[in-house]
């Protein structure tokens, strides 16, 4: 089988039997191809996926640093073809991973710049019915209490069908990564943002001739009820940022920032960290303790903006 060939044969794997998410997948091909492409041009006539030695993969490397890329490109490039040949390994295509021999750049660590509680509550208040920046108020306030009040990431937004909120219980089935499942706790404002917000909703599906979603389809629905009506990671991206520049935040906020200062504001007020990885969905706790890092900054700002010999 030709490199392109075997990418496109692990493609189909981690898309049917691994549920990976189409950001993910469109990521890996684009990877994937350009690697293929350049083994084919490296090794010309004698084609064998068993002749990639990690040399060629660091000269791939090298190559995507002469294009211009940066050390978090290269790094996905690495990821990606590290797990095409785990898989190339694991069906005996070759015999090792030679990407495991393989560093990955290092890489600078930016914390995300997280909103303070005040002012994500600022945004939160002052957004009402005539907001200017809003396509859809209602929708647009839910979507800022969802995002901030619960934790959830952007693609877990828009995955939400309306049966996954369970009022009784008063949580919300969340769909991650992988497809795993977990449920986060619904908070009364998140709650009341959704039932100021399902009338209209219905309203606009009932007219648009798509009475069928109303009580089975997608939470989050797009405007002019387009498709299969369900509203876009992109769209979310738009709205967010659109509502936090209009209430003078800064303009790279996006949805993950609001998942990060969900984190970031539990942990100041005493959450258990292990908790917060619960709600998050975080596999590692490594990945959930990043907050302390965030709070250590902003107790160390604070200090340094009011401490009279700190200045």
């Amino acid at each position: 089988m030709s490199f392109a060939d075997l990418a496109e044969e692990f493609l189909r794997v981690i898309e049917g039997e691994r549920g990976a998410s189409p950001h993910t997948l469109r990521a890996y091909r684009r990877e994937l191809k350009d690697f293929a492409t350049y083994l084919a041009e490296t090794f010309g006539e004698q084609r064998s996926i068993l002749k990639v030695e990690h040399t060629h993969i660091r000269n791939y490397l090298a190559v995507l640093f002469d294009r211009g890329l940066g050390k978090p490109s290269a790094a996905r490039a690495l990821a990606a073809i590290r797990s095409w040949f785990k898989w190339l390994a694991k069906t005996g295509h070759v015999q090792q991973n030679p990407a495991l021999l393989v560093s990955t750049p290092k890489l600078p660590k930016h914390l995300p710049r997280v909103p303070s509680v005040e002012e994500v509550n600022r945004v939160l208040d002052s957004m009402d019915s005539d907001e200017e920046a809003a396509t859809w108020p209602a929708r647009e306030r839910m979507i800022w209490e969802l995002l901030y009040g619960c934790g959830i990431r952007n693609s877990e937004l828009v995955g939400m069908d309306l049966a996954d909120i369970q009022w009784k219980n008063e949580v919300i089935l969340i769909r991650g990564k992988g497809r795993k499942e977990r449920f986060v706790p619904l908070g009364d404002a998140a709650a009341e943002a959704i039932r100021a917000y399902l009338p209209e909703r219905e309203q606009r599906l009932t007219s648009a001739g798509k009475g069928a979603l109303v009580e089975a389809g997608p939470l989050l629905v797009n405007a002019r009820i387009r498709g299969s009506a369900r509203l876009t990671t992109r769209s979310i991206g738009r709205i967010v940022k659109a509502i936090a520049v209009s209430k003078g935040l800064p303009a790279d906020v996006h949805p993950h920032t609001l998942r990060h200062a969900f984190g970031a504001h539990m942990l100041e007020e005493g959450a258990d960290l292990r908790a917060i990885q619960e709600i998050l969905g975080h596999e590692r706790l490594s990945t959930t303790q990043r907050y302390t890092q965030l709070t250590v900054n902003q107790v160390q700002r604070v200090y340094d903006e009011t401490h009279p010999r700190a200045r």
